[in-house]
């Protein structure tokens, strides 16, 4: 554990932003700083009412910090002028985890594959019996741990969000999997989300080590802009060590996941873990609901629910590797995004659109493969299995990867994803 002097003790502090990262800050911190509350959202500002203050009020007060959600975009929330204005006070969960702990962590932060590859990791640490704790991005914020002692080791899902707000957080490993094009409307631009990534990098000792693709144009390019205090291993993501020729899980079949496999073992090598226990964990390793996650399997249908997907780039990780395609998307497409596989390599698939931005998926697919459009879901299956029973092909797999961001009719994508389970499963049901 290493020491730090902490800067936010008996500190004036105000927490900004009352979801799950902001209210474990909030309880961390009640008794060690003065502490108050904001929310853009009325109704969460009154869980917390003798400890909130008002929009005028805040313009008044001095803070010495700001803990700012990562969910709120500077030029969008209801503080824009006063955080812009006092930029340099804002600081993360990330900061005052690392403030009053500086455990040693691996962050792990990439376009796509952050949280398999956290969980991975994290179910081959505790495996092995370490006190490992898996937090962050994935949906545990960080302040939210207890009982942490010296040895305790954190894999920490990290978005760009998350580190573009941090200022004294560091990681003595940390790892970047891959950049692409992703939260542009967010960033502003694409050098903008480049720049938030590295600063993972940026913030690391001479002591501390950096994983990175090899393979990886936008993160090589990076590299060479600057010179690195720490040690950075390039991984080639190409090359599959001998290990894989043991691994049978069906999990690992697509580009993506294999990717995040060898970060996971080089990462695992360099921990010096035991390689028969390893082996045990990534063959009984299930994955994370919604991501890329088998549902149904018998010898004439796959049905895979990728809900998670947000992008081209991750729902191309996964279609590369199939073959006899139905892909169902659907959501709001992301500013910027492409869809880059060929028209050879789409031969063996065809898309099927529903929801408000049919026109925006359409430019991007056009001339690659067989498009059609449909109102909802329901819909879109039905057609889907209407074709599968006319079609004389040994082995189909659908394929629910939006590509698109789930807010248009979802709370977020695990809501998206226990959608399409439910109606898949009544389907089913329906046609035994």
């Amino acid at each position: 554990m290493t020491k730090i002097n902490n800067i936010f003790l008996k500190k004036k502090i105000l927490i900004y932003g009352l979801g799950k990262s902001g209210i474990s800050t909030y309880n961390f911190l009640r008794h060690k700083a003065k502490v108050n509350l904001f929310d853009d959202n009325p109704q969460n500002n009154l869980r917390f009412h003798k400890k909130n203050l008002s929009f005028t009020k805040i313009l008044k007060c001095d803070f010495d910090f700001i803990i700012i959600s990562p969910g709120i975009d500077f030029s969008k929330c209801k503080l824009s002028k006063y955080l812009k204005q006092n930029s340099s006070k804002v600081y993360t969960d990330l900061d005052v985890f690392y403030s009053f702990f500086g455990n040693d962590s691996i962050t792990i932060t990439g376009t796509n594959g952050k949280s398999t590859t956290a969980k991975l990791l994290y179910d081959v640490l505790r495996d092995q019996k370490k006190d490992a704790r898996l937090v962050g991005n994935i949906g545990y914020p960080i302040l939210s741990e207890k009982k942490i002692i010296n040895k305790t080791f954190f894999v920490i899902e990290a978005s760009s969000y998350q580190l573009e707000y941090s200022k004294i957080f560091k990681s003595k490993y940390s790892a970047i999997l891959n950049i692409t094009p992703d939260h542009i409307e967010r960033h502003k631009n694409f050098k903008n989300y480049v720049e938030a990534k590295f600063r993972l990098l940026d913030s690391q000792t001479s002591q501390s080590l950096g994983f990175v693709k090899i393979n990886d144009p936008v993160i090589i390019k990076k590299l060479r802009s600057k010179k690195y205090k720490q040690r950075i291993i390039k991984i080639d993501t190409s090359l599959q060590p001998p290990i894989f020729k043991k691994i049978k899980n069906k999990y690992f079949m697509s580009s993506g996941n294999r990717e995040n496999l060898i970060f996971v073992l080089k990462i695992c090598q360099i921990l010096n873990l035991n390689n028969k226990k390893l082996l045990r964990t990534i063959n009984k390793f299930k994955g994370l609901k919604y991501r890329q996650q088998i549902i149904f399997d018998n010898n004439y249908l796959t049905i895979i629910n990728d809900s998670k997907s947000t992008s081209m780039a991750s729902s191309e990780n996964l279609l590369k590797n199939l073959k006899n395609v139905y892909w169902i998307l659907c959501g709001i497409p992301k500013k910027g995004d492409k869809f880059n596989l060929t028209k050879f390599q789409c031969k063996n698939f065809n898309s099927y659109i529903f929801g408000k931005y049919q026109i925006e998926f359409s430019k991007n697919l056009k001339n690659k493969l067989t498009i059609k459009k449909f109102k909802n879901l329901k819909d879109t299956l039905n057609q889907i299995f209407l074709e599968i029973k006319y079609n004389k092909v040994k082995k189909n797999t659908i394929l629910f990867s939006p590509a698109g961001a789930s807010f248009d009719n979802f709370k977020n994508f695990e809501d998206r994803g226990l959608y399409f389970n439910k109606i898949i499963k009544k389907y089913l049901n329906a046609n035994r």
